[in-house]
């Protein structure tokens, strides 16, 4: 599938079932065509044995994509990919506008929505602007705010 070269410096889970010891998800794939990579979907499929059981249930999770353009379905990936959260009883967390100022900018390209981080990454070529790695880092201590307030209770 055309799929990057393994990046060794990227972890692997040696099994599934870890996904279980986990308090929360943020997911983060491609789009294509306004929904995951197959490859991404495979991996949810996967899962079908956390499924049965309910491993995942009550679980927070979210998103962050990267489209090639501007207008490739970020936002609609989002919303497709619920489909697995919902499946698995997980809990989707979005960040709303709780970036900010940097959700209204209007002087540059920025990828993201109030569903989750993103990047609009052209051909591959193009870096994620600041206001992009921003977003992301704001979406993940956003999560992780939230993962501990439900671990807590």
């Amino acid at each position: 599938m055309r799929a990057p070269v393994k990046d060794d410096l990227i972890p692997e889970l040696p099994s599934l079932a870890e996904l279980a010891d986990a308090d929360g998800f943020l997911f983060g794939f491609p789009t294509r065509y306004g929904c995951m990579a197959a490859q991404m979907k495979a991996f949810f499929d996967s899962t079908g044995q956390l499924w049965k059981e309910q491993k995942l249930a009550g679980k927070p999770a979210g998103f962050f994509v990267s489209t090639g353009t501007q207008g490739g379905g970020q936002e609609t990936t989002a919303w497709t990919a619920i489909t697995q959260l919902a499946h698995h009883g997980m809990l989707f967390v979005p960040i709303g506008y709780t970036f900010g100022a940097g959700m209204f900018k209007m002087d540059s390209i920025r990828g993201g929505t109030p569903y989750g981080a993103g990047v609009f990454a052209g051909d591959g070529t193009r870096e994620a602007s600041d206001t992009e790695l921003a977003l992301a880092e704001h979406q993940g201590k956003y999560m992780a705010a939230v993962v501990k307030k439900l671990v807590q209770d």
